[in-house]
């Protein structure tokens, strides 16, 4: 019988179904039934001649800083390939799928576990040792700063300093933060702030309290709730009116968007309600199309086929979630989707320079 199962370091073991060709027979099936709802304006024309090299930028790639590892392991376990993460692994995976600049963020836990002051503090060591990086390795590097909310005169103190100081590309937000998604009135300082600088907020999903360490050992949390916590910040976004008062944040939601793509309909059903549709700004698909969406763990033709029936390409630029996955996967996925070279090269720059101008070649 096939094993289906990924060795604990990715994809080590020969026998896993993940190691079939390409990524196996899996996804040529998947091709076959999902590419044509890949808008056709985006599909390759079979005459065209071979490409140049695209330039790429991966906009979600994470990062162990030092101080934030430490802090971390003094508390819980921590998933090796995150735990284990080296400069000179990052840059090597770059290299081997031809990704230029990497825009570093910390993910998951975050900041939450740690209090107070310790938690300014962390938050501090994080964005440093970002800029430090940056700094050390001159044009591969960009970041997402760490923000020690729910703290907000914390979060607005570091976001500034991370912004003009250290010339951070945006802020990282977690998709909830115990229970408050982004659209509670609890961020609205800090979304002022980021209004008034037109500044790019990054996204990334967590757990939700309601669903965190589910009795379910062969679903943790990351198959199925991070993809479902981004699309309850989407909602919160959208239908508190928060998206449409503050237009000039540069939203970018991870992996394809979670699940709102195969719930359009019912967004849309929603947006009849008059008291939720006054919320958005010019129905639910322009109010979806203002954000932007990332790829990672999302590069395969349902996800991004479905994604592609809801935002235009414009509005899409790459991910790897590095570690987790290898970036060398997802930029291979994205070339197995049969875009057009003008599509691809806009997801795999151009969208993320015209987002953040400084990364132009």
């Amino acid at each position: 019988m096939l094993n289906l199962r990924c060795g604990p370091a990715g994809h080590p073991d020969s026998a896993c179904g993940c190691a079939l060709p390409r990524r196996g027979l899996f996804r040529t099936a998947l091709a076959a039934g999902a590419a044509s709802f890949i808008p056709s304006a985006a599909r390759s024309q079979p005459s065209a001649p071979a490409p140049a090299r695209r330039r790429r930028i991966d906009v979600h790639h994470h990062l162990t800083p030092p101080a934030y590892k430490d802090a971390v392991l003094r508390r819980m376990d921590f998933f090796p390939l995150q735990r284990d993460w080296t400069p000179e692994r990052t840059i090597e995976d770059m290299d081997a799928a031809g990704i230029d600049v990497a825009i570093l963020s910390v993910t998951t836990p975050g900041l939450t576990f740690a209090e107070g002051e310790e938690r300014r503090r962390l938050a501090r060591a994080c964005n440093e040792y970002a800029a430090e990086l940056m700094q050390r390795h001159p044009g591969r590097f960009g970041s997402f700063a760490a923000l020690p909310l729910p703290d907000m005169e914390g979060s607005l103190a570091e976001a500034a300093y991370a912004l003009d100081v250290l010339k951070a590309d945006g802020v990282l937000l977690f998709t909830n933060y115990g229970g408050k998604w982004l659209g509670d009135p609890l961020f609205q300082p800090l979304y002022e702030e980021l209004n008034r600088r037109r500044a790019v907020a990054a996204t990334h999903p967590i757990s939700a309290p309601c669903c965190t360490n589910l009795q379910m050992p062969l679903l943790p949390d990351p198959l199925i709730e991070y993809g479902t916590d981004t699309t309850r910040t989407i909602g919160s976004l959208l239908f508190s009116g928060t998206a449409k008062r503050f237009p000039e944040i540069r939203f970018i939601l991870s992996h394809a968007g979670g699940t709102a793509p195969f719930l359009i309909e019912r967004f849309e059903f929603q947006a009849r309600i008059p008291a939720s549709g006054a919320q958005l700004a010019g129905g639910v698909r322009p109010a979806l199309g203002r954000f932007l969406y990332d790829t990672a763990q999302a590069a395969n033709p349902v996800a991004m086929g479905g994604l592609l029936q809801v935002v235009p390409a414009s509005q899409v630029v790459l991910g790897t979630d590095f570690p987790y996955r290898t970036s060398a996967e997802q930029v291979q996925g994205l070339a197995g989707l049969g875009l057009d070279e003008a599509t691809l090269r806009a997801i795999e720059s151009g969208n993320a320079e015209a987002l953040m101008p400084r990364l132009r070649a």
